[in-house]
């Protein structure tokens, strides 16, 4: 009996563990791998990054959907919340079911957590749940003017009082709304705020909802789509890249200039950077615990703060011409010395991802394997039958 005629007799819970195990063990073990970007999830990172530090621009996040299909498009939305917060782009918030209410709240926790400075009111604004019977109204009014349209926030804040809505009237400057939810998605926005205000639209959707909106996409009324756990990580992939990038000397806060815009940290979109080597350390989801800067990387970064140089001067070990500093030897005494700024600045030179940022690329591993390991399956289950049938022909 030979392999295949094995397989064909191969107990089926065999099959189902081995699957199980391909899909269990790349959660548990995180592993680095490539993660190509395409042209529908560039569009969206790059036209919202072009309002990067702009006063006079806004993206819209429309959440509707509810817990069912947050393992596809959760990840999405925390990556571009985080995107905003980055680059310093006013973000607002909304969802027509009820169920949505809690999940803005989740998602703007999740990513809030790591970025103290940001508030609400000022850098993100949440209107909470509108019923979807105003969801038309709703839509038209803001064209013409967002706080006369939406009143209050999700706090009951007057819109108009709230700082973020200065300089933003209408579609003119919150001229995109990305909705996220897992059946037909923007189709209220594209056939009402698009034709008359010419809103720009994009979608999040499940995998499976993907192909519905292609149409849109290539006939250019949408600018751009997530599709599934495969968009999520591709947009992960690029606020890694782009957004979250910081030279040793960039300032750790972001200025304000005297025209009210603030400057955006990070650096802006190059299709030339995502196909150099070096952006490999900083898409790689394995724990990285170690700061490595040249001499002259390091000088500029200790420059931000002068009055812990000495602290700095005792982690750091020189190494193959290279200056490095591993996190994890800094006692809590030593941190405490540092302060959150300085201490948090070098954990983010170590380009090591938290886990909430990098779910998406995670669960992509998992999801490539357990495929692999079915098509492994069907190959040799039917290269079995197949030797199975020929043999019983020349027996007969």
């Amino acid at each position: 009996m030979n392999i295949f005629e094995r397989i064909q007799k191969l107990d089926r819970r065999w099959i189902y563990i081995v699957v199980a195990l391909a899909i269990i063990l790349p959660l548990a073990i995180p592993f680095n791998s490539d993660n190509v970007t395409s042209p529908p999830t560039e569009n969206l990172y790059q036209f919202i990054d072009a309002m990067a530090g702009r006063q006079d621009r806004a993206v819209l996040m429309s959440f509707y959907h509810d817990a069912s299909t947050m393992p596809e498009l959760f990840p999405m939305e925390v990556a571009i919340i985080r995107h905003c917060f980055e680059r310093n782009i006013k973000v607002f918030m909304l969802t027509w079911l009820p169920q949505g209410a809690p999940i803005i709240d989740y998602a703007i926790n999740t990513v809030k957590e790591e970025y103290p400075n940001i508030k609400s009111g000022v850098d993100y604004c949440n209107f909470g749940y509108i019923p979807a019977a105003l969801a038309l109204p709703t839509i038209l009014g803001m064209g013409d003017n967002i706080a006369t349209a939406v009143k209050t926030d999700a706090e009951g804040r007057k819109v108009e009082n709230l700082e973020i809505i200065k300089g933003v009237t209408n579609y003119s400057e919150m001229n995109l709304v990305v909705e996220f939810s897992g059946s037909s998605a923007g189709g209220t926005w594209l056939f009402y705020a698009r034709p008359k205000f010419g809103l720009n639209i994009a979608v999040g959707v499940t995998a499976v909802m993907a192909a519905d909106e292609y149409p849109y996409l290539q006939s250019g009324q949408m600018i751009g789509m997530l599709a599934g756990l495969k968009g999520a990580a591709e947009y992960e992939k690029l606020v890694d890249v782009f957004a979250a990038y910081r030279e040793p000397g960039d300032p750790t806060e972001a200025p304000r200039m005297e025209n009210g815009n603030r400057r955006a940290l990070g650096r802006s979109f190059s299709s030339d950077i995502l196909r150099e080597e070096s952006i490999k350390e900083l898409i790689n989801i394995t724990t990285q615990t170690t700061a490595s800067f040249s001499p002259t990387e390091y000088q500029e970064f200790i420059a931000k703060y002068p009055d812990k140089t000495a602290i700095f001067d005792n982690l750091k070990l020189e190494k193959d011409g290279k200056i490095e500093i591993d996190v994890t030897k800094i006692s809590e005494a030593e941190a405490e010395e540092l302060g959150h700024t300085a201490h948090a600045d070098l954990k983010r030179m170590t380009h090591n991802i938290i886990y909430k940022f990098k779910v998406a690329r995670i669960g992509m591993n998992a999801q490539s394997v357990a495929h692999i390991m079915i098509i492994v399956f069907i190959i040799l289950g039917n290269i079995g039958y197949f030797i199975q049938k020929a043999r019983q022909a020349k027996q007969q």
